[in-house]
């Protein structure tokens, strides 16, 4: 077993929240992100949908970027709670996804606030540049709609 899986493990054993960082057809997306917003209420941080699917050549240009840029990663997960969504023909996530703006296309940024009010909903064609993505633009998205600090 690699470290990742034992660390899982250990997180579940205790109860601790368990990120999605997989688009997963059979996920209950009504669940996740409920879990989602938990979290970000216990630690005062918003949540950051990411819906898309493994189909999705984009999804992974963008997980590959944060893999790339730990700084945006970082930015990322001190201000969010980041949850994936996963929409391809095996589920379309029709009922969960009917109660945000329409998406245009993928993958999709939804922001909640720790109460699950929706903040944002954002295409990424905005924060793209060439094929892949722009630092100040990612940057300037995630800083604007990360929650207020009191």
């Amino acid at each position: 077993m690699n470290a990742a899986v034992i660390s899982l493990i250990i997180a579940l054993a205790l109860g601790q929240y368990v990120p999605v960082t997989k688009y997963d057809p059979s996920r209950n997306g009504e669940k996740d992100i409920a879990e989602a917003v938990a979290e970000a209420e216990r630690t005062g941080r918003n949540v950051l949908l990411e819906v898309g699917g493994e189909w999705c050549s984009w999804c992974h240009i963008l997980d590959k970027y944060f893999v790339d840029n730990p700084k945006l990663t970082e930015l990322r997960d001190r201000n969010y709670v980041t949850v994936k969504i996963n929409f391809s023909p095996e589920n379309l996530n029709q009922a969960l996804l009917s109660k945000y703006p329409r998406i245009q296309g993928y993958p999709h940024l939804i922001v909640l606030d720790a109460s699950g009010k929706l903040v944002k909903s954002q295409g990424t064609s905005e924060l793209e540049e060439g094929k892949s993505y722009n630092m100040i633009r990612f940057a300037a998205f995630l800083n604007r709609f990360a929650p207020s600090r009191k």
